[in-house]
């Protein structure tokens, strides 16, 4: 068991705390194996009623994966490390949504990436006044991934788009009202909440009797903006759509998603664009995870992703030199290649 993970039973409930709190408990693939051990033993454990997320202290609850670990992967390996990250991270994240057993997420505190991966397949995902749900990928060179195209493609009004392409931040009472959480609760009733199912009551009926009426969701706001200017799957139509709203109606926020949008990988969001109407049409989770794998496994190696982690996260110069260096470059046959099958003996296969 990974001391970067703690999986204990509380009296009728099965509990995973992230324990890793100097990388605002950042997924590793230890942690992925531990999580998916014990989710494996409780599922045959009949004194295990309900299992709960959690984590064991800071401000978030788990800030993605292990992206220093993904890089020198595709440095030094040629990605063979990273793929088996993703390989396995993809089958808990599986193992999760197909869980027979109620399993409740408390998203308290950061919640990004690889943490909306164990978070969203849960069947209650709680938020509060602390969480701040995103899923900034594009702007390191990777995509929404660990589920992403399955949860994004199925918000309202082109919100999935909106997050995926500017990896915006939500709050938990805009998590409320997109259906990325299920109940509001105040985080000093965490606690409470953790002791009622751990004594054996149904979690539903826990999360509904100490739920809140959260504040209003600021991106309610802007809901209709949203879905006119993010309407397109064509990249460069929302660019542009954004641009004439900037520069011919004044619009301070179309100026400021415009001015977002353009830190970001070109690839990556064209690939985020077609990830997202691909998992629209697809009726099996497992085969949205499979599609995933198949553009993790390229990304991973491409220009962007390297430069990317280097520009935001370690060097901290935000000045990528994205490679193609505009939409246009990014060509269809570029992204045909990323999303093409693996040879049958490395194509992603659920636990």
């Amino acid at each position: 068991m990974s001391q970067d993970l703690i999986a204990q039973n509380e009296g009728s409930a099965g509990r995973i705390s992230l324990n890793r709190p100097g990388a605002l408990h950042a997924l590793t693939l230890e942690m992925c194996h531990a999580m998916s051990g014990a989710l494996a033993r409780w599922a045959d454990d009949d004194s295990v009623k309900a299992v709960v997320i959690d984590h064991s202290e800071g401000r978030g609850f788990c800030a993605g994966g292990d992206i220093a670990f993904l890089r020198n992967s595709a440095l030094n390996d040629g990605g063979a490390s990273g793929r088996k990250f993703f390989h396995d991270e993809y089958q808990l994240n599986h193992q999760l949504f197909t869980y027979a057993k109620p399993v409740v997420a408390f998203m308290d505190g950061i919640t990004m990436g690889g943490g909306v991966g164990i978070s969203q397949p849960c069947r209650y995902r709680v938020a509060t006044e602390n969480t701040r749900l995103a899923m900034p990928e594009t702007g390191i060179g990777l995509f929404p991934d660990v589920g992403g195209g399955w949860y994004l493609s199925r918000l309202p009004g082109r919100i999935g788009q909106f997050l995926a392409l500017t990896g915006a931040r939500l709050d938990g009472a805009e998590c409320l009202w997109a259906g990325l959480a299920t109940h509001y609760l105040l985080s000093d009733q965490l606690d409470e909440a953790k002791a009622r199912i751990a004594q054996g009551h149904e979690p539903g009926g826990v999360l509904a009797a100490l739920s809140e009426n959260p504040p209003p969701a600021r991106i309610e706001g802007n809901a209709a903006a949203i879905a006119r200017h993010f309407a397109s799957d064509r990249f460069e139509d929302i660019l542009a759509s954004l641009e004439a709203d900037a520069s011919e109606n004044g619009s301070d926020w179309a100026a400021k998603e415009l001015a977002a949008l353009s830190t970001k990988s070109p690839q990556t969001c064209k690939v985020a664009l077609r990830q997202i109407a691909n998992s629209a049409q697809l009726t099996d989770f497992a085969e949205n995870m499979r599609m995933e794998y198949r553009i993790a496994s390229r990304v991973l190696t491409r220009p962007d992703f390297a430069e990317g982690v280097r520009a935001v996260i370690i060097d901290k110069t935000g000045d990528p030199k994205w490679d193609p260096a505009t939409p246009e470059a990014v060509t269809g046959e570029l992204l045909d290649a990323i999303f093409a099958p693996l040879p049958d003996d490395e194509e992603w296969k659920p636990l």
